[in-house]
């Protein structure tokens, strides 16, 4: 098998592995899709993907390494991405307290796509961990001498990764059945995913700190 292949289907593999572990931005999509908000849930998907891939060009052109090495500014993303995670947290929890729930009152992100879009960019950005996570993932397995072709289906690849997982995610989490077990605990569900957030964000903070 052509050499080219194997890396990109390794650094795919990898990347795969990656996105399907849980983190912030499974809990966002998740809270997302539950509560019905399936048009901003399909906007932070493609906003997660714009940044991840945004984050891969500038390791392939070697400006993440630098990035990664100016220690204040890897500072201060992580603080503030870490308050943004605290920030959406704490809307969350706010959406499902009793009185606002029984008034059926829609969480905060709900019915724009535009509005999704900017929530996935921004979790994604603000998080440093995107660059040493890509900076490890081509040091692992893109060898510098892997062809510009390869490269770009990496890209592509990647790309396609997030908006099919998070599609997937959102067309399973937006059915008829999870939106009535969503609509019976949405005070529990809402504080359980704004509990994940804040703790990811206060973990980002208090590394920092």
């Amino acid at each position: 098998m052509n050499s080219d292949v194997v890396t990109v289907l390794t650094a795919l593999g990898l990347y795969a592995a990656v996105v399907i572990s849980p983190g912030p931005n499974f809990a966002l999509i998740s809270r997302l899709a539950m509560s019905g908000a399936r048009s901003t849930a399909v906007g932070a998907t493609f906003g997660f993907a714009i940044a991840a891939t945004f984050y891969a060009v500038l390791t392939m052109a070697g400006l993440a390494l630098f990035l990664a090495k100016v220690g204040w500014l890897a500072s201060l993303m992580q603080i503030a991405g870490g308050c943004y995670l605290v920030y959406l947290g704490l809307m969350a929890w706010l959406s499902g307290k009793p009185d606002t729930a029984k008034q059926g009152v829609p969480p905060v992100e709900k019915g724009s796509v535009l509005r999704g879009l900017r929530v996935g960019m921004i979790v994604n950005l603000s998080n440093p961990k995107g660059i040493a996570f890509f900076i490890g993932l081509y040091a692992v397995a893109v060898p510098p001498e892997t062809g510009l072709l390869a490269k770009l289906a990496i890209l592509v690849g990647g790309f396609l990764i997030e908006i099919i997982w998070y599609s997937l995610v959102t067309a399973l989490l937006s059915r008829r059945q999870a939106k009535a077990v969503y609509d019976r605990f949405a005070q529990w569900i809402e504080r359980a995913i704004g509990t994940v957030l804040a703790g990811f964000g206060i973990r980002l903070i208090a590394e920092k700190i």
